[in-house]
């Protein structure tokens, strides 16, 4: 059955708009040419959506050729403004952009020390001070990044043995605060979110994010989905019994798994060991300022031995959910670059005979902070692009 015209309506403006967030300010000609659309159909659509206040004439094309300039329409970026935040254990940082990504302010405070209370309106604080500083009346979407579990059922942060209380009540309070829709994910998941539209993964469809920071996890995205599993829980892989570890994990920690071999402090200790000092540098964990250090002095022998540790995690992830592609995600991810990613990659192909590339981040620790700003770009956008109605006649 052919679409209704208001249904025909609706698919091109959502085309030309897609189009116009992807490629930039575009010619009526060009949309043309990128939709095979007619003539008469597109200079309604954009007739439509100026008409909205969805996209305006933002400069000319075609000096070099004779007759009239062309209008260029690009998408009106004030038309809403978004917020992300970073939620770590010791640390929040925040982002404040327009429509269209832009950045228009930033900043981070440490949390470290800090009780619930005091950490929770020092974070609101922090995030209305930003807005502020970005010249915004008024937020449409804010994304949250956190560490934890997210209820599939209900989209909320459950509480976690071991984080802090005030990550739930910093979403309670902005969620009632705010005249703007409020979204919380894990932080893992949003890190594999970025490095799939804008890092290391921008050319796969499968794959799982190792993230290693103080902490590890793993963000699981197959057939172009993340995948969060029954109770939010797929990727907490620093509960994975593994060898070497003296232990096993339990309910309540995971100092027995894998956590036990790739968090910061068991990366710290094994530097340690071979002579390379590290410490935590703001937000830099100490695990990758010694996986950046051992780079840059070339000390072979400790970039083996943690290659050996991060193959058993990574070998565990690529029996079970075979990706074809593991990112080392995270602070350390990124300090090991190509070269740690090239270690782990020759060890695991003696472990699985499943092939598996792995990749360095492309963003490391900043790609909570983008993927939870991609995330509320893309329900603002959902909301704003919504089927337009027919300009009167």
């Amino acid at each position: 059955m052919p679409a209704s015209p208001s249904t025909a309506r609706a698919i091109n403006d959502r085309l030309a708009l897609r189009l116009l967030q992807e490629q930039g300010p575009l010619t009526a000609g060009q949309l043309k040419n990128l939709t095979g659309l007619s003539r008469p159909t597109v200079a309604d659509l954009v007739e439509r959506l100026q008409s909205a206040g969805l996209i305006q004439v933002v400069g000319e094309a075609g000096a070099e050729r004779r007759g009239p300039n062309a209008r260029l329409y690009g998408i009106v970026a004030d038309r809403a403004h978004l917020a992300a935040l970073d939620v770590r254990t010791t640390s929040v940082s925040v982002v404040v952009s327009d429509l269209l990504g832009a950045t228009l302010a930033e900043a981070s405070l440490p949390m470290d020390g800090l009780s619930d209370g005091p950490a929770v309106e020092r974070a609101v604080a922090l995030l209305e001070r930003t807005v502020d500083e970005a010249g915004t009346r008024r937020l449409h979407t804010v994304g949250i990044g956190a560490p934890g579990l997210i209820d599939p059922a209900t989209g909320e942060l459950r509480d976690s043995t071991g984080l802090p209380t005030w990550h739930r009540r910093l979403v309670t309070v902005l969620q009632e605060r705010l005249p703007a829709t409020v979204l919380v994910e894990n932080e893992t998941n949003l890190a594999a979110v970025a490095e799939q539209r804008e890092g290391a993964a921008r050319d796969r469809d499968t794959f799982v994010l190792l993230w290693l920071g103080h902490g590890v996890g793993a963000a699981v995205v197959l057939d172009g989905r993340l995948r969060r599993g029954a109770s939010g829980g797929a990727g907490e892989i620093g509960f994975l019994p593994v060898p070497g570890t003296g232990g096993l994990p339990s309910a309540t920690g995971c100092d027995g798994g894998f956590h036990a071999l790739a968090g910061s402090a068991a990366i710290r200790s094994l530097a340690a060991g071979y002579g390379i000092e590290a410490a935590d540098q703001g937000e830099e964990p100490a695990g990758a300022v010694a996986v950046r250090t051992a780079a840059a002095t070339g000390a072979e022998d400790f970039l083996d031995v943690l290659a050996d540790r991060l193959a058993l995690g990574t070998a565990a992830v690529s029996a079970v959910l075979d990706p074809g592609c593991v990112v080392l995600g995270g602070e350390v991810g990124h300090a090991g670059g190509p070269g740690l990613a090239a270690r782990v990659e020759a060890r695991l192909a003696g472990l699985s005979p499943l092939r598996t590339e792995v990749r360095a981040s492309a963003l490391g620790g900043a790609a909570v902070l983008r993927g939870a700003l991609l995330t509320a770009r893309d329900v603002a956008q959902d909301e704003l692009f919504a089927p337009t109605a027919p300009t009167p006649r």
